[in-house]
């Protein structure tokens, strides 16, 4: 909005031509997103207090772990609406929508939170665990995935190539295999992230630091002389995105700010499910797919773990872990639940750092 409506003021003004930089957008979109959810956090946590949209901790065949969640009360959740409303209006306000690729990251967004804020709804209306059936909210997800991927095989400005890290200018051509890719990519990181919910703080801690290494990536890959130099794909649309993962990162901050321990809301599915999705669908637009497996690493981790986990009992009758997902193993070996939390921010952190690495490392 602000770019449409108050650049073209530029002629009239210099101030005005601020509006072009990306870098000064996406600070605006980040601070913008980080005050909306700060603001309005105390309200909406009242609000869905008020509805009874609590939280059930306790899930069936986890009886081990319901013990850590004596003592913290009645905890609401669909916080997910929070962190949607902030990032749906900061990039609404700093964003420029004649680049078609904040568009398809705001559906992602929105699509996969509507099947979040389902699943979460039948989870509250029936006071358990369970929400949507796992093949009813595995379709929901699908219909996107595949639609985007269809989408980006015809778009004959897409590649269909994908880059691999640490290699300079090396690409595999993949061809109609971009469809399914792109929907295990989207599908991956969102139930992931899904995952990685699990503790006060824990997943949308770790967004931040994978959300912010794609702030700088999106940046330096549409800018053409700092991609020449640094030897990776220059993609004229990309640079825009860096608005939208600030965004990201400034409503994820201030998410945190009421997801810390001891939380006062969760986001529930609607959160999670939304923000890996779209965490997934930018790495695709700006040809990361696989710095994302770096840079999200715990994402990818807690995943894994559950994966090994289901493998090793249904073949082999023995377990890996005293639990799966992996935060829960460490629980179960005795950590508490902010050295979990804080531990994994630091390995996140440091994966950050590494994937960004891999940008002069070729």
């Amino acid at each position: 909005m602000f770019y449409a409506f108050l650049y073209p003021l530029k002629d009239y003004s210099i101030v005005f031509n601020l509006f072009k930089y990306i870098t000064f957008r996406s600070a605006g979109a980040a601070v913008t997103a980080f005050l909306i959810t700060l603001i309005l956090g105390p309200k909406i946590i009242e609000w869905l207090r008020y509805l009874n949209v609590v939280a059930c901790n306790k899930r069936q065949h986890a009886e081990k772990i319901h013990g850590f969640y004596e003592g913290k009360g009645d905890v609401p959740t669909m916080g997910g609406l929070l962190i949607l409303l902030s990032i749906t209006v900061a990039v609404a306000l700093w964003g420029n929508f004649s680049n078609k690729y904040i568009i398809f990251s705001l559906l992602v967004l929105l699509w996969f939170g509507c099947v979040g804020f389902l699943d979460d709804f039948l989870k509250i209306r029936s006071q358990s665990s369970k929400g949507l059936a796992f093949y009813t909210k595995l379709l929901g997800q699908f219909i996107l995935s595949i639609a985007l991927g269809v989408y980006l095989y015809m778009d004959q400005g897409f590649s269909n190539d994908i880059y691999i890290p640490f290699l300079k200018n090396y690409a595999i051509f993949i061809g109609v295999l971009l469809i399914p890719f792109v929907l295990c990519v989207i599908l991956g990181t969102s139930n992931a992230l899904n995952l990685t919910d699990g503790l006060d703080g824990l997943a949308i801690g770790c967004l931040i630091f994978s959300a912010g290494t794609f702030v700088i990536v999106s940046y330096i890959s549409g800018h053409v002389e700092i991609a020449e130099y640094l030897g990776i794909p220059y993609l004229s649309y990309s640079s825009e995105l860096a608005v939208f993962c600030s965004a990201i990162v400034g409503a994820s901050a201030g998410f945190l700010w009421f997801n810390s321990y001891p939380a006062s809301v969760f986001m529930g599915d609607t959160g999670s499910l939304s923000l890996g999705g779209v965490l997934g669908a930018i790495a695709i637009f700006i040809k990361k797919e696989l710095l994302l497996v770096i840079v999200g690493g715990i994402f990818v981790w807690e995943a894994l773990s559950v994966m090994i986990q289901v493998f090793s009992f249904k073949f082999f009758k023995k377990r890996i872990f005293l639990m799966s997902p992996f935060h829960h193993h460490l629980q179960l070996k005795g950590w508490s639940e902010s050295k979990v939390t804080i531990r994994l921010w630091i390995i996140a952190f440091i994966l950050a750092i590494i994937g960004l690495s891999t940008l002069k490392i070729q």
